[in-house]
């Protein structure tokens, strides 16, 4: 336990939300959240059915001070106040992260307070901690429009990567459904919407991976698989409905046996005991069939299953001021040279190893 109260600075800006937040964690060891401030970019992305990377650099450098400046003012309190000031150096969007990066870095020179480069995936992995205690070890599924990754979390810095997907993120796949249909942006809330009103089990659409003995993902051929379906409908609301429903339905049925691979992986490990512990984050983790379905895997597995708030699954910048919070206690400081990284597996083994992640609109899987 820490004599003094630890106040974080949060940036986050690594795909299409503009992001910073104030977090404080006090000498008894609980954590506030002072503010938490997200500029989303839909409006900027819309017209291109999905995110571009150009576009998304641009209004992270309109949007970052700004946005800062309001955390600061939410929080209540001035520069001098702060330990540190975390930001996002990857992975992500090479010219996104730079624009966030580059204002923790002014900002660290201008204050003299530390500067903590911080794994966006790390802040996915840690962001469970923000609303609840969620000890060490327990099994992670990240799950948006950038990665699909499955990772024993064993603690700060311990992380192993049980699967992961080798082409597409589910997210992506979603997306891909709703441009092929013309749903609009976001995709994924538009194919959540339509399935509700179709038959899960209309279209014959494959499950990749199924039966394989191994916890890795792949979305690529489900994607040109929906794509197919919906060029032979007659593009009817009812058809369209139902090609929604059956891709929601395959997407469940991976996530459930793949995780279920995970599951097993996980309680094998002789580090791993009892009561055994499961995160899901990230925003497709908002859909509530996969909630559901995740729900009943971990009945069956005898998981527990925790969920940060929607607030923290998607991408934000609490989760990364509570990882930079845990890095000030360990003396983890950045220097001011540090490079932005536009791929920073949290497991160099498991991203050395095949499958390799593939290179998705949105970003690395790794």
């Amino acid at each position: 336990m820490q004599d003094m109260p630890i106040t974080i600075l949060g940036i986050e800006s690594s795909c299409d939300e503009t992001a910073a937040a104030v977090l404080r964690r006090n000498a008894n060891g609980d954590t506030k959240v002072l503010s938490s401030i997200i500029a989303s970019q839909d409006e900027e992305h819309r017209p291109y059915g999905g995110v571009v990377p150009e576009i998304a650099a641009r209004a992270h450098m309109q949007k970052v001070d700004s946005i800062i400046d309001q955390a600061m003012k939410d929080a209540s309190i001035d520069y001098d106040a702060l330990s540190g000031i975390a930001a996002t150096s990857g992975p992500g969007l090479i010219g996104g992260v730079i624009a966030g990066l580059l204002s923790a870095k002014g900002l660290a020179m201008a204050t003299g307070k530390p500067l903590i480069a911080v794994n966006h995936l790390e802040g996915h992995a840690l962001s469970p901690r923000l609303s609840a205690p969620c000890p060490f070890p327990y099994l992670l599924l990240l799950v948006s429009g950038g990665h699909t990754q499955l990772l024993a979390v064993k603690g700060l810095g311990d992380y192993e990567r049980l699967g992961s997907t080798v082409d597409d993120a589910a997210g992506e796949a979603f997306d891909k459904t709703a441009r092929v249909m013309t749903l609009g942006f976001p995709g994924g809330p538009a194919v959540e919407r339509l399935a509700a009103n179709g038959n899960p089990h209309a279209i014959k659409l494959p499950r990749p991976f199924r039966g394989k003995d191994h916890a890795n993902f792949s979305f690529a051929g489900l994607k040109t698989a929906v794509a197919r379906a919906f060029e032979a409908s007659d593009k009817s609301d009812a058809a369209k409905a139902d090609i929604a429903a059956s891709f929601q339905q395959a997407v469940c049925d991976v996530i459930f046996e793949r995780t279920s691979k995970a599951m097993d992986m996980f309680t094998s490990d002789s580090s791993s005991q009892a009561p055994y512990r499961f995160v899901v984050a990230g925003g497709v983790a908002a859909n509530k069939a996969i909630r559901e379905t995740l729900d009943t895997l971990c009945a069956q597995k005898g998981f527990t299953l925790t969920a940060p708030p929607m607030k923290y699954c998607t991408d934000n910048a609490a989760m990364i001021a509570l990882a930079g919070i845990e890095h000030y206690i360990k003396g983890n400081f950045a220097a001011l040279d540090v490079k932005a990284r536009p791929r920073w597996p949290l497991d160099d083994k498991a991203a050395a190893a095949n499958p390799a992640s593939g290179f998705g609109k949105k970003g690395p899987k790794s």
